[in-house]
């Protein structure tokens, strides 16, 4: 026992014997260094992004925004091009003759267009309820024309289940885009969510004439309904009887929202009230012209 641990004492002790490891350690630990100082020196300099540096680039004002969007009302679109989700070629004078609600969406946004477009889908089924199915039509337009191409338009209104009757999902070119959002009143900007603008939903008249701008993600019914009821039955048509324009009127003045089911109904009383209004108003006018009669006898 005492010559092994005599042995391993000396062994230990030995400066003889642990000097080339400690070289070799050293060595090794120099070759790393060098290496590492070598990568870093090589690594390019990370800059910042000069969209996130640039502090003079545009940004979205929503009162700005806003204040553009209301100019806009009474403005008439022009005949402008666009490409249906099916690829076929679709000018805006096809869709004058009735009301059009225009919605303008970029299909890689993740949150807010998909939401807007939801409850748009939402309150546009019940406004076909109310109005008629083919009252007015829908267009959903890209306004990213380097990917709302019309497949991607496509497949966007397929996830949002808006391709039905009266939809309409167009495509177009930028010097197209430029001017139509300039008509429309609407204001974009690139950010790093993808772009900021106002949600607006913009109404317009049979004849191409912005009649209202309604805003919101999601918003009341009647706030889209009530200016496309006006635009449906209140505007007298050339094209019309006079009976149709009359019945119209009668529409106008009876379809009315309910707040509890939320949504509208042909009021029947208001109707009967009507007649019964009238039917009064036509007995006192018989009542005084045979008055009359009798006095000048």
């Amino acid at each position: 026992m005492c010559r092994a641990g005599c042995q391993l004492t000396r062994l230990n002790l030995n400066p003889h014997a642990i000097m080339p490891s400690i070289k070799l350690i050293i060595s090794a630990l120099f070759i790393a260094l060098t290496l590492f100082s070598s990568a870093h020196a090589q690594l390019p300099a990370i800059t910042p992004s000069p969209s996130t540096t640039n502090l003079n680039a545009p940004r979205f004002d929503y009162k700005k925004a806003l204040k553009t969007s209301q100019q806009a009302i009474g403005n008439k679109l022009s005949n402008h091009r666009f490409m249906t989700s099916t690829g076929d070629v679709l000018f805006m004078q096809e869709l004058r003759g009735k009301p059009l609600i225009i919605s303008l969406v970029y299909t890689s946004c993740f949150h807010t267009c998909p939401m807007t477009t939801r409850n748009l889908a939402k309150v546009v089924e019940k406004a076909k309820e109310a109005l008629g199915d083919q009252t007015f039509n829908v267009a959903l337009i890209g306004f990213d024309v380097a990917n709302d191409t019309p497949s991607t338009m496509r497949y966007f209104g397929r996830q949002h289940d808006v391709n039905g009757d009266g939809w309409k999902l167009l495509s177009t070119d930028q010097a197209t885009r430029d001017l139509l959002i300039k008509e429309l009143g609407f204001l974009y900007f690139p950010s790093i969510r993808g772009f900021d603008h106002l949600v607006q939903s913009t109404i317009v008249d049979a004849d191409g004439i912005i009649y209202r701008q309604v805003y919101g993600e999601v918003f009341d019914i009647p706030l889209l309904i009530e200016p496309l009821k006006e635009l449906v039955f209140g505007q007298p048509s050339s094209v019309k009887t006079l009976l149709s324009n009359m019945v119209n009127r009668v529409k106008l003045f009876c379809t009315t929202y309910d707040p509890v089911r939320d949504t509208y109904n042909f009021d029947y009383s208001l109707f009967i009230g009507i007649l019964i209004g009238f039917s009064i108003i036509a007995s006192g006018i018989v009542f005084i012209v045979r008055g009359w009669k009798r006095t000048t006898r």
